[in-house]
């Protein structure tokens, strides 16, 4: 499972109700900043998740509304918080222009006390732990290095407790053998083979995010039967022009991505100032249904087919 909770779901600039763009995704003890926004350190705060063990942030392109909280977060991080090193992934673009924030402005004739990695990255895999990877993968965005995110939980074969049950299997440490692949010996001199109690493969849950985009045919692939892809909605199709000269999408053209990928849930973000939520929404629903529009600090869990929102604004 996934959970991504939404810090800042605004285009561009914040409003009253929205702030800059930043989104935290957790699976088990793991916790990626997906780009940080202006005020992104006091959304954390406000959200209740906190600083503890946020030392992955992975940055989508270097639009100053997607980087420019990094100064004041770093700095607090490095300053407050129980963290030896932190490591900031992007693009060159981005990382280049991050390196000035923090080594010509926040760190500026210090050294730093914690260790800032900043880590370029290319598409492909970037982060495995035991159950899942992230990978990165382009994304074309009015002549940013833009870069999109994978998470995905890797292919298990579920344990089949009946089975064992028949078999006389206790539970404890060797159930946990037999799911991890091993062959086991009971007391009474049976050998147990992982095939008798798991089933057939499964693939894991898979979760995509986007940030800034201006064309979607380059993405249908990798949004494939994504359980949840959060994308842009910035424009309405009423304004499609000025989506396409400043390399944004409408909320039509993310439903209709979700449609032509066989996307179970579509959350929106980046939502401009000159429109109704409302608006967005029933625009992006007329193609695909299974979509919300998120706000600041709504929380949602990912699993296989579900898509839940877990806490939301009031």
């Amino acid at each position: 499972m996934f959970q991504v909770t939404f810090l800042g779901t605004s285009a561009s600039a914040p409003s009253y109700y929205r702030g800059l763009s930043a989104q935290i995704i957790q699976h088990n003890e793991y916790r990626f900043l997906i780009d940080c926004g202006e005020g992104t350190q006091r959304q954390i705060l406000r959200s209740g998740l906190g600083f503890k063990r946020l030392n992955h942030i992975l940055i989508t392109h270097g639009h100053l509304d997607h980087i420019l909280g990094l100064g004041g977060l770093i700095s607090t991080l490095a300053r407050w918080e129980a963290t030896e090193e932190i490591t900031i992934s992007g693009g060159r673009q981005a990382l280049e222009r991050i390196h000035d924030l923090l080594f010509k402005v926040v760190f500026r004739g210090v050294r730093p006390p914690i260790e800032v990695r900043l880590q370029r990255i290319q598409p492909g895999l970037i982060f495995e732990a035991g159950d899942f990877t992230v990978s990165a993968f382009p994304v074309i965005h009015r002549g940013a290095e833009a870069l999109g995110f994978l998470f995905e939980e890797k292919t298990r074969r579920p344990f089949l407790a009946e089975k064992a049950e028949a078999l006389g299997i206790p539970p404890g440490p060797w159930r946990g053998d037999l799911v991890r692949g091993k062959a086991i010996t009971l007391p009474d001199g049976r050998v147990i083979q992982p095939d008798e109690v798991l089933g057939p493969e499964q693939r894991g849950t898979r979760y995509v995010h986007v940030g800034d985009a201006g064309q979607t045919n380059n993405l249908r692939q990798i949004a494939r039967q994504a359980d949840a892809l959060t994308i842009e909605a910035t424009y309405l199709e009423s304004e499609a022009e000025l989506a396409r000269q400043f390399g944004h999408l409408t909320a039509r053209q993310a439903a209709q991505l979700a449609v032509e990928a066989g996307v179970e849930h579509l959350l929106l973000t980046h939502i401009s100032r000159r429109y109704r939520e409302r608006d967005v929404l029933a625009e992006a629903r007329a193609v695909f249904p299974n979509t919300n529009v998120a706000r600041d600090f709504d929380s949602y869990q990912i699993r296989r087919g579900e898509c839940t929102r877990v806490t939301e604004t009031t």
